[in-house]
């Protein structure tokens, strides 16, 4: 049996992926603590807000997780008051999220710290550099639609 060859840890694109990844999660999520959010909150919040979303299907595409973790936010989220959840319009078995004042008002305060956050990452590199990124994690990405369980 011939010896097998050492795996270099840090050469791993999977792991240079996840160490930014938390490094920049953790500078944000310490941001949001202080408004009592965590990134799938803010992404619920974002995605009724500012996309327009309302029913929890659509919010869970938009932010890339399940339905099950959606709705656990959604259950956590009308708890703290951020949220309402009400029956759709034109059909009564659907659910419609909607922001409460709290909710907009956290909202509001969050994104100076998203942006903060975002422009502590992408100002480490050049336009060109940061377009190329954003096309080659897109890429990586590809083929593989399956939501997540947690964000």
């Amino acid at each position: 049996m011939s010896p097998r060859p050492p795996y270099r840890l840090h050469d791993a694109i999977g792991y240079q992926l996840t160490v930014t990844a938390r490094m920049q999660e953790r500078r944000f999520e310490a941001q949001l603590k202080t408004l009592d959010l965590t990134r799938i909150t803010w992404c619920v919040l974002l995605a009724a807000q500012d996309e327009g979303l309302c029913h929890p299907s659509d919010i869970a595409a938009f932010i890339g997780i399940d339905r099950t973790a959606t709705s656990r936010a959604l259950r956590q989220m009308e708890g703290a008051g951020l949220i309402t959840r009400g029956l759709g319009d034109n059909d009564r078995r659907t659910t419609r999220v909607t922001l409460t004042d709290l909710g907009r008002a956290r909202l509001d305060q969050a994104v100076p710290m998203a942006l903060a956050s975002r422009n502590a990452t992408e100002t480490q590199l050049t336009p060109q550099e940061l377009a190329d990124l954003r096309r080659l994690l897109t890429k990586l990405r590809a083929g593989d639609d399956a939501p997540l369980t947690k964000l």
